[in-house]
């Protein structure tokens, strides 16, 4: 049987994953609720979505769906469990240049690093690229540059 993940999403009560998904051979329309069971607001999201994935009773739908969008979405049932808004969980999943990254706990930090990692391998030139460019030199303006005293100073001794 093949089938097409088309859309996802949580329930909250009971703690699910939505599963909205089309049957190639029917071409019917079909939903699918994956109940979430043993996880808190301590577990660990990347376990808790790879032992949903590789759940033998929802190992074929789930093969259209990422490992980062359960994550995600294991993400968003942890943040309501532990009482926080959707909004809040949502506004997490974007980078925002002027965050204080020093200030965040361990699991945000690593969710950041690991936002602007995939961001860097999108935005990378590869050599089979049709528009990369092996050497590639700038020239910046000097305006930038403000004359410090120590500069002067340090050549005396040498």
């Amino acid at each position: 049987m093949s089938f097409e993940a088309l859309r996802c999403g949580v329930q909250f009560s009971p703690p699910s994953i939505i599963l909205i998904y089309e049957h190639r051979e029917s071409k019917r329309v079909r939903k699918r609720v994956m109940p979430v069971r043993n996880f808190s607001k301590y577990s660990d999201h990347s376990m808790a979505a790879e032992r949903l994935k590789n759940h033998p009773r929802h190992r074929d739908y789930l093969l259209g769906v990422s490992q980062a969008q359960l994550e995600k979405l294991h993400v968003i049932l942890r943040d309501h469990m532990e009482g926080l808004g959707l909004e809040h969980s949502l506004a997490s999943f974007h980078l925002d240049p002027e965050e204080d990254l020093n200030k965040l706990d361990d699991d945000g930090l690593a969710r950041k690093k690991g936002q602007m990692d995939g961001l860097f391998q999108r935005n990378r030139r590869r050599r089979s690229d049709p528009d990369f460019v092996y050497d590639v030199e700038k020239e910046f303006g000097k305006s930038g540059q403000e004359k410090c005293s120590w500069d002067e100073e340090s050549d005396d001794g040498f």
